[in-house]
């Protein structure tokens, strides 16, 4: 969940139509003297039960929503989340008591007085107590979202946006895997922490920089730990500014929320050593599938496609561009779940760079401006997933050289391969949708990556039906 004031504001409205709009509406004049009757109730009840229910039925929608999406952070989101349902059920719980005082006497006597005031008083003191439960179990969270940060750690809280929207998938680490190497004595090992998450062990080195498996022992939550180094510039203002970006660029991304983007949880410093936590995940990436013989059949590899081309869609109208889409950063789930991987991180990675006009991403998947130094936007992407599109159909990229100048030249300049000339068994609608995701001019290929991926689908509907 993004926006969570926006969310308040709208449970803040949808309990107060549960609550009093219904009695409201049965008082007025006009409403009581409307001919219409349900189960022997008079059109003023009536209305009064069809609005509370419907203002009941919103609010639960939005509390289960929330408990679901809100982000799980040990602050004070946390907190939040576990007491959104308890405070849920408590508002359907004094709304269903007022509406049966006013509406129910007849249901009232039929159970008894005494025996409804006592089930009553149950499923209060029961709400009451999950209430207070949640609330004492999660006032740490409330508190540590409250505290005031000491100065060395002010400037990476401020840059740590925390989102989450999915479970993170991870078998149970013994503590024997922890290190108690410090960063400061060895560079060469895992540091004992980075930030609040303790480093378990290194899962592999990326372009970044090496990779941790991290964990969170305030909520016990396994991360992807990705580090780079921010001290390789010896002008201190350059230093800071690098920072800077940075952490903005981290901020931004972290926003995403997102069922196919890798969520990011945290970001900060330590010292001197850029870290990125996110959510961690098992399966197996699309590179798996993009060599003969054992490419995946073309539905299903355009399905796969149009849901990474959503995605992209979201991120880009959130300001956010990949540049680095690539078979190796979309991954596959064990529970079947597409999820593109890496979000801003080759932006992220400049800042850490002293060299200026830097070209930062994978060169065969690179798109022409790309290569150019040009300031890139979602359309980069959009050529980069034509790329990994040819790739998957074909086994092999559009675009081939003996070194990395000639791949760059030809990536500008030469045509892509067509599409039936590499696999004349595929359906020609697919070489037309191809042709303009690999266009050399951003203005010739899709303008957005959600009319990608319309395309894609389309081309999955049309052949299927």
């Amino acid at each position: 969940m993004t926006n969570t004031s926006s969310w308040a504001v709208q449970y803040l409205f949808v309990a107060i139509i549960a609550l009093f709009a219904g009695p409201a509406l049965s008082n007025l004049p006009v409403t009581q003297s409307i001919p219409y009757r349900l189960f022997g109730l008079s059109s003023a009840h009536a209305i009064h039960i069809i609005v509370e229910a419907a203002g009941l039925a919103a609010l639960g929608s939005l509390a289960i929503r929330a408990f679901r999406q809100m982000p799980d952070n040990g602050q004070g989101f946390s907190f939040l989340r576990q007491l959104v349902l308890p405070v849920t059920t408590l508002l359907i719980v004094i709304a269903t008591y007022k509406t049966l005082r006013v509406i129910g006497p007849s249901l009232i006597d039929q159970l008894g007085s005494s025996r409804f005031t006592l089930t009553q008083a149950v499923i209060l003191i029961l709400t009451g107590l999950w209430l207070t439960i949640a609330w004492l179990m999660n006032l740490d969270a409330l508190q540590r979202f409250f505290s005031i940060p000491s100065a060395s750690t002010r400037r990476k809280e401020a840059a740590a946006p925390i989102e989450e929207t999915h479970e993170v998938h991870a078998e149970e680490e013994s503590e024997e895997h922890e290190r108690a190497i410090d960063l400061r004595t060895a560079s060469n090992v895992p540091p004992v922490k980075l930030g609040r998450y303790k480093v378990l062990k290194e899962l592999g080195r990326g372009s970044m920089g090496v990779v941790y498996l991290g964990k969170d022992p305030t909520i016990q939550r396994f991360v992807a730990i990705k580090t780079m180094q921010l001290d390789a510039i010896d002008d201190a203002d350059k230093l800071q500014e690098v920072k800077g970006r940075f952490f903005r660029e981290a901020e931004s991304t972290g926003r995403l929320s997102h069922p196919n983007i890798v969520t990011i949880f945290d970001a900060g410093e330590e010292h001197d050593l850029g870290y990125i936590a996110m959510e961690l995940l098992q399966g197996t990436t699309l590179k798996a599938w993009s060599r003969k013989p054992n490419l995946m059949p073309f539905q299903k590899a355009m399905s796969i496609l149009a849901t990474v081309a959503e995605a992209m869609d979201y991120a880009h109208q959130q300001g956010v561009v990949h540049r680095d889409i690539k078979p190796a950063n979309i991954m596959m789930t064990t529970g079947d779940v597409v999820k593109i991987m890496d979000f801003g991180i080759a932006k992220m990675a400049t800042s850490s760079k002293t060299q200026t006009n830097i070209v930062m991403g994978t060169p065969t998947y690179m798109s022409p401006e790309q290569i150019a130094g040009k300031k890139v936007d979602g359309r980069s992407d959009i050529f980069s997933l034509g790329v990994v599109m040819f790739e998957l159909l074909t086994g092999r990229p559009p675009f081939l050289a003996d070194n990395v100048s000639a791949l760059l030249f030809a990536i500008a300049h030469t045509p892509h391969p067509s599409l039936k000339a590499v696999r004349p068994d595929l359906p020609p609608i697919l070489k037309d949708v191809l042709d303009r995701a690999l266009h050399k001019d951003p203005v010739h290929r899709y303008h957005r990556a959600g009319d990608f991926a319309m395309e894609l689908r389309s081309c999955v509907e049309g052949l299927a039906a």
